[in-house]
């Protein structure tokens, strides 16, 4: 089970500052000169906040490269069609390029106020179910020719399959999960492979929609981020957030607010997604606590709901 990659390049605060000062004053005066400070470090990128309504965001690996441009290109006109709903996604306000010695694209995006969902309760979180569900309706909408390809995200079930059984057969030899659990999370998977498939126009999708990636302030969700896996496809992929950030109660509040824009079939694809994404969570998050417990507690949800 691989820790998080090691970094392909050194990002401190003077490269940046040099970065700010080549590409960042026209759009934002005396960007150079702001504080700055590291405060995220992930698989593919890190995020320094630029003074009080600002962050710069760049990859520290090539494989992420790309993430950042698919950014640049889409969340434009997302950020357009999720204004309504109040809640905010990272829209780049600087579209950087390689410079100073740093060779692939980053970004000056907005801060977006508030903490990850994953540190709320899920006690609590219930509260915003109807604002994500409208949210979701405005993003999931028809994907023009171009969209950026996922290859593991929004695809059908079936192509997974292999990833899927691969770890469930290891984590249950190394008992991270009881048989009981890798036979629930399997008939979960199961169900929602032999379910109908996705036949209607690919819409945008997140593409990693977890409780990581919705910012939540004062009660309410206040934006999403991290679009770096943009793609378009099924929305059953992002509709597994239901298991991945609600307990029952807010899962049912969650379902309601959709209405009947998603089908029966839908939402066993979905339940199966969130099977696949809480099995990767256990998988591949030994060298991050918190990602870990997302995972266990989605896995624990998954198998709480029984396919139907």
């Amino acid at each position: 089970m691989p820790d998080r990659p090691a970094a392909e390049v050194r990002i401190d605060r003077d490269l940046i500052r040099d970065l700010l000062a080549g590409q960042a004053e026209a759009a934002i005066p005396g960007a150079s000169a702001l504080p700055l400070a590291k405060v995220a470090e992930g698989w593919d990128s890190e995020i320094w906040r630029l003074g009080a309504r600002h962050a710069v965001r760049l990859p520290r690996r090539a494989a992420a490269a790309p993430l950042v441009l698919h950014e640049q290109l889409v969340l434009p006109g997302i950020a357009e069609r999720l204004a309504a709903s109040g809640v905010r996604v990272p829209a780049p306000l600087v579209a950087g390029s390689p410079a100073a010695g740093y060779p692939w694209a980053w970004s000056v995006v907005p801060w977006i106020e508030g903490a990850r969902a994953m540190d709320e309760p899920v006690s609590l979180r219930g509260a915003w179910a109807e604002t994500l569900a409208r949210t979701l309706a405005a993003l999931h909408v028809e994907a023009p020719p171009g969209y950026p390809l996922n290859p593991y995200r929004g695809v059908p079930l079936e192509t997974r399959s292999d990833a899927v059984a691969e770890r469930l057969t290891v984590l249950r030899a190394a008992e991270t999960l009881s048989t009981a659990s890798a036979q629930a999370l399997d008939a979960v998977w199961r169900t929602g492979v032999a379910a109908a498939p996705w036949m209607r126009p690919a819409v945008w999708l997140h593409g990693d929609l977890h409780p990581g990636n919705l910012v939540v302030r004062d009660g309410r969700l206040s934006g999403i981020i991290d679009f770096g896996d943009v793609t378009a496809g099924d929305p059953a992929y992002d509709l597994a957030v239901a298991w991945l950030a609600f307990d029952a109660g807010g899962r049912a509040r969650f379902r309601a607010a959709t209405g009947e824009r998603y089908d029966l079939a839908t939402w066993r694809r979905a339940h199966a997604w969130a099977a696949a994404v809480a099995l990767m969570l256990l998988a591949h998050s030994d060298d991050d606590p918190a990602y870990f417990a997302l995972g266990r507690d989605a896995a624990a949800e998954v198998v709480s709901d029984r396919p139907r």
